[in-house]
């Protein structure tokens, strides 16, 4: 069976990490699986990037056709508030140009793809014979734009008046892009699409959304490689890193510190209402980090992009936190999970999926900074109950999100599609 994945990148952010385990594991047992991405940073053989159309007047009509894509949003640069992630449309300046180098594989499986497939040219043009599964890592492709709507609900109806464009029009791009996806999504025969949600909770949003909810849904976790995800040696973890080690060391994980919806900032407020906690020490890893008040010591580690260092960070941590507002089935928690460092956050999303209270971790109400203050403080001075957490955490990553189980499962979709 040849399985090729179309992704924006291979590496980098939770959805190309995604992406490239699956294949990963695909490899391992014994399928035929590459993958085309817009950007590629690993030396891969089974990868390749995608290359445009040589030549001047095509360079001077891939500009033209983004100027075209953009310019509906760029009425509203000034009115978006801070702190949200990319706005996407679902039309991408390269149009017909993918479609040279797609080949003939056996099965297609989506990722994250904006700003790469142009959607109404992906979906006219794919050969009729080639199935899609479509593995949706945020909300993007049945909304008009958002990949996160922050509670916002409107992706079910039509969109328009978008909160994060910072519009009250109801016919602003946000509509017209959801409008454009419901026209491409009809001519879509029903069994030629599948989706592959990673939560239930995305599986769930998928059903009920006005464009892709006709289509068959099926709910595939995340895996984790646990042979590189494994519990290190504590003491060795943090004399790396430069960590006191008697400290009491909080961890917090996000492709980017400042993005709102990862609640970076409701994290530092609970940590301001534990000034009783003592040693208590945070470690940072991301792009745009967020300045910290003096009265918590920190580490900023920045970007961690070797993944045999990331290991060592979870293990030196007594704690990971993912205070997320919204959030599909993080990458993060599983890294945690399996590097036997217990897991604090919002019951929300996918994440109670992962984290089940007083056992792999414990959670707070959504944004309830106050409780999880005390979850975090709780945890934090019981060593008895982190290391049971810990052990069950190292087992749940073992057993239900290990790398062979994904493949099965989509090896099972891809055949039932087929």
């Amino acid at each position: 069976m040849r399985i090729l994945h179309i992704n924006t990148s291979d590496w980098g952010g939770g959805a190309a990490i995604a992406g490239y385990r699956l294949h990963t594991a695909l490899r391992r047992e014994g399928m035929s699986s590459c993958m085309l991405v817009g950007r590629q940073s690993r030396p891969d053989p089974d990868i390749r990037e995608f290359v445009p159309r040589a030549g001047m007047g095509e360079r001077i009509r891939r500009r033209f056709r983004l100027r075209m894509i953009t310019r509906g949003e760029k009425g509203y640069q000034k009115l978006r508030p801070d702190g949200y992630e990319a706005f996407s449309d679902c039309r991408s300046q390269f149009g017909r140009g993918l479609m040279d180098q797609i080949g003939s594989p056996d099965i297609i499986n989506l990722h994250w793809i904006a700003g790469l497939v142009d959607y109404p040219a992906f979906f006219s043009c794919m050969p009729s014979e080639i199935p899609v599964v479509w593995t949706v890592h945020d909300m993007n492709p049945f909304t008009g734009g958002c990949h996160y709507d922050h509670g916002c609900g409107r992706y079910k109806d039509n969109c328009g008046a978008c909160p994060q464009l910072g519009s009250h029009n109801a016919s602003d791009s946000s509509r017209q892009n959801w409008i454009l996806k419901r026209k491409i999504f009809e001519a879509v025969p029903v069994d030629r699409l599948c989706l592959a949600a990673p939560s239930r909770w995305m599986a769930e949003r998928i059903r009920e959304s006005g464009l892709l909810g006709r289509f068959s849904v099926a709910v595939i976790p995340n895996c984790i490689d646990t042979e590189i995800f494994s519990p290190k040696d504590r003491g060795c973890s943090r004399g790396i890193l430069g960590i006191p080690p008697d400290a009491r060391v909080v961890l917090f994980v996000a492709d980017s510190v400042s993005n709102r919806r990862k609640g970076m900032s409701l994290l530092l407020d609970a940590l301001e209402g534990m000034k009783d906690v003592k040693g208590l020490f945070l470690v940072m890893v991301g792009r745009s980090p967020i300045q910290t008040p003096d009265s918590i010591s920190c580490l900023n580690l920045g970007v961690v992009s070797n993944h045999y260092l990331l290991p060592v960070v979870y293990s030196a941590a007594d704690i990971f936190v993912i205070p997320s507002l919204q959030d599909n089935l993080p990458n993060t928690v599983l890294e945690s999970m399996a590097c036997g460092t217990p897991v604090v956050g919002f019951d929300t999303g996918g994440i109670p999926e992962m984290v089940r209270d007083g056992l792999t971790g414990c959670l707070a109400p959504p944004g309830d900074v106050t409780g999880l203050g005390k979850i975090m403080a709780g945890i934090l001075q019981d060593f008895t109950a982190r290391k049971v957490m810990s052990e069950k955490c190292r087992k749940a990553a073992e057993g239900e999100y290990s790398m062979q189980r994904q493949a099965e499962q989509y090896i099972g979709l891809y055949e039932r599609m087929i």
